[in-house]
């Protein structure tokens, strides 16, 4: 490789890094705006100036001042007249940008995913202490942040595409549902996923299940908001010990298998707990069938969660199989072949970010 282009190589890493600096200051930025409360106050209210801003969110004026600042500099927020005096500038947040940082019912709503990124940043100590001895760093360490960030993540998608989109995809189980029945949601988290199939399938009832107390207590609360709580029931129980046997016409597991430590025990109970024709469904990720080196930007920042959430959380249990989050289809299958499923086939739903998988007993 000659001179120039070694230099060339060098110049390109360098900028790649400078915009990753940049990137995560801008997180950061926004993991503020969230909690204090700037950006709501902004939809809500349009252009203002930092006093005033201040006094709504029952903040520093200083402080305040710096970061609608910075806000404005890095382009998420436009100001009427930069010329003017710091106190005289009214300060906008773009209607676009409302979309994705205060639209929670919005499939472009994108604030939880700063607040579970950046809530994971504050455990690298922990993570760093965990490469050198073995050990994880516990979702019950990432505190609130995370479990609510990641239940708003997904809140839209199921509320808005899971009845609507993705199970009707699947006649079967589609025409299943509208019949009634009993659905177990197994790792349930907040519940939404299992609010999604009652409010799409009115003559069922839901059963979900985490060993996550404060996430059944949240889920619990959001049941009775959606008008649903008698017919879904959550239970801070672990998937081993339900104390249910073959009763349920589909079992489903969204987006957690890959982070259990004991993903083969938990799928066993699954099967334990459909009808012999039950549905038995899986959600995960989409990642490339196997290994693809130099990756897209899905397997990126599925590597990403899996280095500083799921992988951490899974290897904090003992005896983990320490799968994280990028869980390929052949992965899933062994474990679910080791938990007495015949084999498992890939749903025909159509979706970037997940794919579905069922699993035959």
């Amino acid at each position: 490789m000659s001179e120039m282009n070694a230099s060339a190589d060098v110049d390109q890493f360098k900028g790649r890094l400078s915009n990753a600096v940049l990137g995560a200051m801008d997180m950061w930025a926004i993991y503020l705006g969230e909690q204090l409360g700037f950006y709501l106050t902004l939809a809500s209210h349009g252009p203002m100036m930092t006093e005033e801003l201040s006094k709504a969110a029952a903040t520093d004026a200083r402080y305040t001042r710096e970061w609608l600042e910075q806000q404005t500099v890095t382009g998420i927020l436009t100001v009427d007249d930069p010329s003017l005096e710091a106190a005289e500038r009214r300060y906008t947040l773009p209607a676009a940008h409302a979309e994705v940082l205060t639209s929670r019912d919005s499939l472009d709503y994108l604030a939880p995913l700063v607040r579970v990124v950046a809530t994971g940043g504050i455990q690298l100590p922990a993570l760093v202490q965990a490469y050198r001895n073995g050990g994880g760093v516990s979702w019950e360490q990432f505190g609130p942040d995370m479990r609510n960030g990641q239940a708003e993540m997904n809140r839209p998608w199921f509320l808005t595409a899971l009845g609507t989109d993705l199970f009707p995809s699947v006649p079967d189980l589609h025409q299943r549902l509208l019949k009634g029945g009993r659905v177990a949601d197994i790792g349930c988290g907040e519940g939404w996923s299992s609010i999604a199939i009652a409010q799409a399938y009115p003559n069922v009832t839901v059963d979900g299940f985490d060993i996550d107390l404060p996430s059944i207590e949240n889920a619990r609360h959001h049941a009775l908001d959606a008008g649903v709580p008698e017919r879904v029931q959550f239970h801070d129980s672990d998937a081993d010990s339900l104390g249910f046997d073959a009763e349920f016409d589909a079992v489903t597991a969204f987006e957690c298998i890959h982070d259990l430590p004991h993903p083969v025990t938990v799928l066993s109970t699954m099967r334990t707990l459909a009808k012999e024709d039950g549905h038995v469904v899986v959600m995960d990720e989409r990642i490339s069938d196997s290994f693809p080196g130099r990756g897209d930007d899905l397997e990126r920042i599925m590597y990403g969660f899996s280095l500083f959430i799921c992988l951490r959380d899974g290897m904090s249990h003992a005896e983990s199989a320490a799968t994280g989050t990028v869980m390929r289809p052949n992965t899933l299958r062994k474990y679910a072949q080791q938990a007495g499923f015949s084999d498992i086939e890939t749903l025909p739903i159509e979706n970037d970010q997940w794919r579905f998988y069922r699993l035959f007993a």
